[in-house]
């Protein structure tokens, strides 16, 4: 229960977006729907998977209660993003994290590798923000906090260069994951996405298969004023799922629903707090009885 009551915490804000649409009172009149739609749109749902949502209610409402149809809709549509967590065989296996400026990447790699070491294992952490000097000064604070390695670059470094040396370092080690930390970039400046595309290639040529995963990160109190931007990214890289951060501090945190019926990326964490433990893997189960107020949950 104790990953539900998160999420169900989290979601409070977005919850109380949608509460006007989905009161027990709704009879179905026509200015119930439009209530409900517009619920929907306020918590950045996006404007396709409502339209779907709101089809599917109309057709299904006779004799069913709107929060379970909204609940089944839902999470069909994160299901759809379903896919495995690329695990794979290969050691170590490789994260490369992206995304805008502003929105947790930094703190998002030292929760992964917090992940990590829990779960038994041994993380490295590259910085390759070479321009933040911030950034790395706090991955050194998490480094010494987690006993773990972290490689830098000197300031002003070629991000790839700095990424084939923490590679290289990693295979020495024996090293089980390498979460690798990157300057915050505009989707719109072409030689900083060219820049991310080099890193990717370098770190193909140094781990079979690198990176493994490439998880773009989002802040969800932006809502869909996020989707340019990872659409670009995911155009330009081949972005494998999201990490939406402050999901608990909006409303707006249909967004997840959105970015799985627009983009079909699968949200593969959330941020869900201010501490060291509140970066949460993604549930849709429990996002989606958390969001339309259904109880129960997993563990």
């Amino acid at each position: 229960m104790r990953r539900f009551q998160r999420f169900k915490e989290g979601l409070a804000r977005t919850r109380g977006k949608l509460a006007t649409g989905l009161g027990l009172a709704f009879a179905g009149e026509e200015n119930d729907w439009e209530r409900l739609e517009e619920a929907l749109l306020g918590a950045d749902i996006g404007v396709a998977a409502t339209s779907e949502l709101m089809e599917a209610v109309r057709r299904q409402r006779a004799g069913a209660d709107v929060r379970d149809i909204l609940g089944r809709e839902v999470l069909a549509i994160l299901r759809k993003t379903d896919r495995d967590d690329l695990r794979t065989a290969t050691r170590p296996r490789v994260l490369l994290v992206v995304g805008v400026n502003g929105v947790g990447k930094t703190t998002t790699v030292a929760r992964l590798a917090r992940r990590v070491v829990l779960g038994g294992g041994k993380p490295l952490m590259v910085a390759a923000d070479t321009f933040r000097a911030a950034a790395w000064e706090q991955l050194h604070t998490w480094a010494d906090r987690l006993g773990c390695d972290l490689v830098r670059g000197r300031e002003g470094a070629d991000p790839a260069s700095v990424v084939h040396e923490g590679l290289q370092a990693a295979m020495a080690k024996d090293v089980d994951e390498v979460i690798i930390d990157t300057a915050g970039r505009l989707h719109t400046k072409r030689p900083l996405m060219d820049e991310l595309a080099k890193v990717k290639k370098i770190a193909g040529r140094v781990v079979r298969g690198a990176p493994h995963q490439t998880l773009l990160v989002m802040d969800a109190t932006v809502g869909s004023n996020g989707m340019v931007q990872a659409r670009r990214f995911s155009e330009s890289l081949g972005v494998d799922g999201i990490v939406l951060t402050k999901l608990d501090g909006t409303a707006k945190g249909g967004i997840a629903v959105a970015v799985a019926r627009e983009l079909g990326l699968p949200v593969r964490y959330a941020g869900l707090g201010e501490g060291a433990d509140d970066l949460m893997p993604f549930s849709p189960d429990d996002f989606v009885r958390a969001l339309v107020g259904l109880d129960g949950g997993g563990d």
